[in-house]
């Protein structure tokens, strides 16, 4: 898909969120919850996992040039480690 001109909006059929063109072409997603993100932050939540070939040809975040580079924080974080049945001896039960 080409650039989006800036101040107009398009919404991806396939995951329906919105992405504004911004001057300077640094696009914003508009997630359903949350605050606005980059293309690089919804592929790494969302467009990296589509398989299909219907899947790819529907997603407007498929070319890397416009998404830009993906941060480590782009991606989810690991939830917490839970220690499951681990006791402390002679402490309550």
């Amino acid at each position: 898909m080409a650039a989006i001109p800036p101040g107009t909006r398009v919404r991806c059929n396939l995951c329906q969120v919105d992405i504004q063109g911004m001057a300077g072409g640094t696009d914003l997603v508009h997630f359903s919850q949350g605050a606005p993100a980059s293309r690089a932050k919804l592929w790494a939540r969302v467009c990296q996992f589509l398989h299909s070939d219907d899947q790819l040809a529907r997603c407007i975040n498929q070319d890397p040039s416009l998404r830009g580079e993906v941060q480590s924080s782009d991606y989810f974080a690991e939830p917490p480690a839970v220690e499951l049945g681990a006791r402390n001896p002679g402490g309550p039960l």
